[in-house]
């Protein structure tokens, strides 16, 4: 048997060896390429990027404060909100004005801060629901069985592979409301997975998880580019970030401010000064007087009401 010509996830991080860690650089290989967009709600400029090439094949993660328009641009990308200006392109194919069902149909899906299960179906039906091109979701072909039930065979046969690989199986036939959020988070994956994506952009998939559930998580994200896909993902945890990114996007009030591979990005004095503030260093901050700390403002910060 020939050996497989398919670039590794490593080769394909090596090929970033030479790129330029700056905001917007150019990608040897890029799967999705964005051309200033532009989205604001009133007043607020929500995003505002002027160029960004995420490069195929590897797990390119998306950081910034909160706030930054991270989730904003996911929605964007995927159909699920329009810009007021600007286009973007996935494997060469403009999707600047496609739906977020026929964005995934082109291999583009996505998972979402708070998980969408339907929770009064079962793991296994949510499972069968992800899968794409069914033909006994039409009206004619409904009406005769054996027109779809091999597919539908083929369908159920997919779930259960993925279900074992996310060891769900054994929850298949309870219904998706008794699972634990983890859990949820793990069938959100596997669902988005039944279409065959070619690039899966996970939203803050780690966020209320279990620290057990958490790695069982990072572990399947980690296989997603074995499987030929590319990986998007939104992350507080910069341990996270380091250990399983390729490379790393910052945002901050919407544009993009920083990119390189995660170590060299952790150093930016650009990423620093969004986290910490410009004056994080600067001694006069602290000389102004004492501090009076806001503990139900700091409260709302920490739980995202704010």
């Amino acid at each position: 048997m020939p050996d497989d010509p398919t670039p590794t996830r490593t080769a394909r991080a090596a090929a970033l060896a030479d790129v330029a860690p700056e905001p917007g650089v150019p990608k040897p290989d890029p799967i999705l390429i964005v051309d200033k967009v532009r989205r604001s709600f009133g007043g607020l400029v929500a995003v505002d990027v002027d160029h960004l090439e995420i490069q195929r094949g590897i797990i390119t993660a998306l950081i910034g404060p909160n706030g930054a328009g991270k989730t904003t641009f996911f929605n964007l990308m995927t159909g699920f909100d329009r810009p007021d200006t600007g286009s973007w392109s996935f494997d060469g194919r403009n999707l600047a004005r496609m739906s977020s069902h026929d964005a995934a149909r082109q291999g583009m899906v996505r998972t979402f801060q708070l998980t969408k299960a339907l929770t009064r179906l079962t793991v296994m039906e949510n499972m069968k629901l992800g899968a794409g091109n069914q033909s006994g979701e039409r009206f004619l072909p409904a009406l005769w069985p054996g027109s779809w039930r091999s597919q539908e065979n083929d369908i159920e046969a997919r779930a259960e592979e993925l279900l074992t690989r996310f060891k769900l199986d054994h929850m298949r036939d309870e219904y998706a409301g008794t699972l634990s959020g983890g859990q949820r988070k793990l069938l959100e994956m596997a669902r988005s997975l039944m279409l065959d994506p070619k690039l899966v952009m996970l939203d803050e998939p780690m966020a209320g998880v279990n620290p057990a559930l958490t790695q069982s998580l990072l572990g399947h994200v980690k296989t997603l580019p074995d499987h030929g896909m590319s990986v998007v993902f939104v992350e507080h945890d910069m341990d996270v970030v380091m250990d399983i990114s390729d490379w790393v996007v910052v945002m901050a009030q919407g544009k993009l401010i920083a990119e390189g591979p995660p170590k060299a990005v952790a150093k930016n004095p650009d990423v620093i000064d969004a986290y910490l503030g410009a004056h994080h260093d600067d001694k006069s901050a602290y000389d102004a007087g004492p501090v009076v700390i806001d503990h139900d403002k700091a409260r709302r910060v920490a739980e995202g009401t704010a």
